[in-house]
């Protein structure tokens, strides 16, 4: 059996930990420079707010609601889930975290275990000790469990636990499920089998196996309908296998020098360079992609990509940032204004062993570079995200009384909450 546990509602519902008083009201986050909407509440949703509405519209739309709006703050987001995370490990014979709001449990060992009363009890423990609402769905196979999970949100008599069993359970799911909710099944495809009169995930699951090769001939989609005819068929290493780690932004404004471009390409490959470490992997290639905005037809319109090759596979943050520099060089052009940047870590692969090259590997600095890395980032944990830095990632400009100052990665977050559990500046002080 397996299971998955996602986060009801997750950047809300961790908006919503500290301020209880919003409990029952609606809310949203907004994306990076608060641009437009990516997560709503129950209540939001109701009111008929859609995601990605841009923020502007919110009041147009709205005026006599009261709506509390955040910033996205994934420094809060990424710690309440990893406490999430922690008390999943602790209940689970074997896990994997799937997203920042979703994890497969793997319940092997546990078959004389009331599973039902286990996601019941597992969705209290949660609750009671970070503050989050959990949806939890079981059955045999990862699609089938995914499924579930969604019953388990939608339907209160679940008690946030949906259990697929037998096969009378499965095939009544199947029947009420639709078709493009499928996990596996994009939008593209959703449309294909539409228009076969395919509707639902039990039209499609009793569609002749030769039918579905033929009319796909692609492994994802055939997985797919092997395992909603609850025959397990993902694998759980392909679960956890990132062939890249991409991180990019929009920026407040449009920008044409090259310092400031810099820094925003180097912020977002120490964001990168994070990300390996925390998976334990390295990558082989940086490659860093710049645009301008398609939508300003007065301006100069250009994009590139270009990619660095490390000799030797690392998660260094110095090592990153500095082939994402060389990357970004090789493309700049002076005087375009830029919208977008954004760097992406290519060739992962496990952090040992690492397939060394003699013209460019030296063990003494291999070792230094590990120790600094390890420092920088408990720092960074104990203290907040950012509290240590390279010097490329911050730029120093003047400002309008002719003083310098020092600006880092500038996104816009007017409505960013606090940050209790990871910044001392930020604890909660009680009166």
């Amino acid at each position: 059996m397996y299971g998955i546990i996602d986060c009801d509602n997750c950047y809300v519902s961790c908006e919503r930990v500290f301020r209880p008083d919003l409990n029952g009201k609606p809310v949203v986050v907004l994306s990076n420079n608060d641009g437009c909407v990516v997560a709503r509440s129950n209540e939001a949703k109701r009111m008929g707010i859609k995601a990605g509405i841009p923020f502007y519209q919110l009041e147009e739309q709205f005026p006599d609601h009261k709506i509390a709006v955040f910033s996205s703050n994934y420094e809060l987001y990424g710690e309440l889930t990893a406490r999430v995370v922690d008390i999943i490990r602790q209940e689970a014979p074997d896990y994997f975290r799937y997203s920042i709001d979703e994890s497969f449990v793997y319940l092997h060992g546990m078959e004389n275990v009331d599973l039902k009363k286990w996601g019941e009890d597992l969705h209290k423990r949660i609750l009671k000790s970070v503050g989050m609402p959990v949806s939890i769905g079981l059955a045999p196979t990862k699609t089938l469990a995914k499924m579930a999970s969604y019953y388990a949100k939608r339907y209160q008599g679940y008690k946030h636990c949906c259990l697929i069993d037998n096969d009378e359970k499965r095939v009544k799911a199947l029947k009420l499920f639709p078709v493009e909710e499928v996990w596996g099944i994009g939008r593209k495809y959703a449309a294909r089998l539409i228009a076969q009169q395919v509707k639902t995930a039990y039209d499609f699951a009793s569609r002749n196996g030769s039918w579905v090769r033929a009319m796909f001939n692609n492994i994802v989609i055939y997985r797919t309908w092997a395992e909603l005819n609850g025959e397990d068929m993902v694998p759980n290493e392909e679960l956890a296998k990132k062939k890249s780690i991409c991180t990019s932004r929009s920026f407040q404004r449009m920008i044409s020098d090259f310092t400031e471009l810099r820094t925003h390409v180097s912020n977002y490959a120490a964001r990168c360079a994070e990300k390996l470490r925390m998976q334990d992997t390295v990558a082989s290639v940086v490659g860093v992609f710049i645009n301008t905005n398609p939508f300003r037809e007065d301006l100069q319109q250009y994009c590139n990509f270009q990619e660095v090759r490390l000799l030797t596979p690392s998660s260094s943050t110095t090592t990153i940032v500095k082939a994402a520099r060389e990357a970004l060089e090789k493309i700049f052009i002076e005087g375009i204004q830029y919208k977008k940047a954004g760097v992406i870590v290519m060739g992962i692969g496990a952090k040992v062993p690492i397939q060394t090259n003699f013209l460019d590997f030296n063990a003494d600095q291999f070792e230094k570079m590990k120790r600094l890395d390890e420092v920088i980032d408990r720092i960074n944990r104990v203290n907040g995200s950012e509290t240590i830095v390279l010097g490329a990632q911050q730029y120093t400009q003047k400002n309008g009384k002719g003083k310098a100052e020092v600006f880092a990665n500038a996104i816009k977050h007017d409505y960013r909450s606090k940050n209790p559990t990871t910044r001392w500046s930020d604890i909660i002080r009680l009166k």
